[in-house]
C-alpha cells in the first residue's frame, strides 16, 4: 500500500498559496490531465477563493471543487476517485469538519489518503487530519457535535502559533488543558510553518514550530527532523 502522504502548512504562502502549489506540483507534473480536489469546506465564501486557487494552478491542474450542500456523497467521492491530490484551504474548522461528516466525505476521503493519495492544507486543512479537531481556536458556530478528525496523522496542530518576545504563548495554558482529557502530542505551527508526513515519519520542513506532549514541557522542532510521538 501506498505511504501516506501529508502536507500541512500554518498558512499558504506570502499573500497567496505560492507553498500549496510548489508542494503539489511533484503530484501533477507529467500526468494527464491532472485534476486537484479542492475543498474550500472551512469558508462560507469558498466562491470568493476559487478563482485565485484556479489560477494558481493554471497550467499544472484543473481544480474541481466540492461543494457539500450541491452535491451528492457519490459525486463527492467520484472527484476523490480521479483527483491526483486533494487540497483543503483555511477557515473554521468545526465547518468544515461538520460538512464533512454530514456528507458522507469524510471516510472515504480518509480511505483515499491512506491508500496514498497526497492531502496538502492550511490551517483548518491541517487541524482536521489529527485525531480531534479539539485544538481549533475556531467558534463552534455550526454547532456541530461531529469532533473526531480524519485520524490519518497521531498529532494534533494548532496553527497560527503566537509567541511573544520570551518566546512564551498565550495558548500555552490553553492548549496544556487538552491533555487532561487526550493523550497524544500537539504540534504548534507559527506562521510559515511546514510538516510533511510520509508513511508515519513526520518531518518539519521549514519554519518554527513546537511539539507539545502530555506531562512534559513544549519543545521547540528542529527543521528537517523527524518528529517523535
Amino acid at each position: 500500500m501506498p505511504p501516506i502522504n501529508l502536507h500541512l502548512f500554518s498558512t499558504p504562502g506570502r499573500n497567496d498559496i505560492s507553498d500549496i502549489v510548489e508542494v503539489s506540483r511533484p503530484y501533477l507534473e507529467g500526468k494527464d490531465e491532472p485534476v486537484v480536489a479542492y475543498l474550500p469546506l472551512a469558508s462560507l465564501y469558498a466562491e470568493r477563493w476559487f478563482g485565485q486557487s484556479e489560477e494558481a494552478f493554471k497550467g499544472l491542474a484543473r481544480l474541481q471543487m466540492v461543494s457539500t450542500e450541491l452535491m451528492h456523497q457519490r459525486e463527492i467521492e467520484d472527484v476523490l476517485r480521479d483527483a491526483s491530490l486533494v487540497y483543503i484551504p483555511g477557515g473554521n474548522t468545526f465547518l468544515l469538519n461538520h460538512r464533512l461528516h454530514i456528507s458522507g466525505a469524510a471516510l472515504y476521503l480518509k480511505k483515499k489518503i491512506q491508500a496514498g493519495l497526497p492531502l496538502v492544507g492550511f490551517s483548518a486543512g491541517a487541524i482536521v487530519c489529527g485525531p480531534n479537531i479539539l485544538t481549533s481556536k475556531d467558534m463552534n458556530t455550526v454547532g456541530t457535535s461531529f469532533f473526531d478528525g480524519l485520524n490519518v496523522t497521531p498529532f494534533n496542530f494548532s496553527p497560527h502559533y503566537p509567541l511573544d518576545s520570551y518566546g512564551q504563548s498565550v495558548k500555552d495554558e490553553w492548549l496544556s488543558d487538552y491533555h487532561f482529557f487526550h493523550d497524544n502530542p500537539v504540534i504548534m505551527l507559527t506562521d510559515g510553518a511546514y510538516v510533511s508526513m510520509e508513511g508515519k515519519k513526520t518531518t518539519l520542513v521549514r519554519g518554527e514550530a513546537y511539539i507539545l506532549r502530555k506531562d512534559q514541557e513544549k519543545e521547540k522542532l528542529e527543521e528537517g527532523k523527524l518528529i517523535v510521538l
